[in-house]
């Protein structure tokens, strides 16, 4: 089993994911700007421990960024010299308020991309997790999605992959960091789709693939 940290594992979307890999097996950490705060919820979901960020991200496997865009930048910068050669695994979208209906990517291109600029070299980033209701995924029902995953690693890419398929998720591979982009900018189409059509976590699924694996 796998020593993961959760970093902004406070946030809905951290502590389903982390809920999910407890209830697998794996070692779970979650971190917080406050270490209280983050120990407030590993209690609440099993984790091991709660820490401030940059702790929880030490000695880690593997490290899954879970924070609101605005906190994007400030988070890395607090990790970055922890992560030594885990592998991070970014689940940022670049969600701009009040607008967030409407797709606006950074310059970078994603925040993906605008993570890896930020990351020490050789830092196995993976990006992961965007299309994923957390409300959806806290609870134990089967979650009608696909989750696309992306890396120019392609062996770290398949260590997400296969997290996916411990928390009960299909995993697929999306190809490279840069394809990020189009699953950044999906998440604001979901958020439309929620609001147009009375969704409660819209959701993708592909179709026709003859050598993925199967659905959960």
């Amino acid at each position: 089993m796998a020593k993961i940290g959760l970093v902004g594992g406070t946030g809905a979307l951290g502590k389903a994911i982390a809920r999910r890999l407890v209830m697998a097996g794996h070692h779970v950490t979650i971190g917080s700007r406050a270490a209280d705060t983050a120990k407030e919820a590993a209690l609440e979901i099993g984790a091991e421990g709660g820490e401030m960020n940059a702790d929880a991200a030490r000695n880690k496997d593997v490290v899954i960024l879970t924070v609101p865009y605005s906190a994007h930048a400030s988070t890395i910068a607090q990790i970055k010299d922890s992560v030594g050669s885990g592998i991070v695994v970014d689940a940022t979208v670049p969600l701009v308020p009040p607008k967030v209906m409407r797709v606006q990517l950074p310059a970078a291109g994603s925040a993906a991309v605008e993570a890896q600029n930020h990351l020490p070299d050789g830092v196995r980033l993976v990006s992961a997790f965007h299309s994923v209701a957390a409300h959806m995924l806290i609870s134990d029902e089967q979650i009608d999605c696909d989750v696309l995953v992306f890396s120019d690693d392609v062996e770290a890419r398949q260590v997400v992959i296969d997290l996916c398929g411990d928390m009960q998720l299909r995993g697929l591979s999306g190809g490279v960091l840069a394809n990020s982009a189009a699953a950044e900018a999906l998440t604001s189409i979901l958020i439309y789709m929620n609001k147009t059509y009375g969704a409660d976590g819209a959701g993708i699924r592909f179709t026709g693939l003859t050598k993925a694996p199967p659905i959960s």
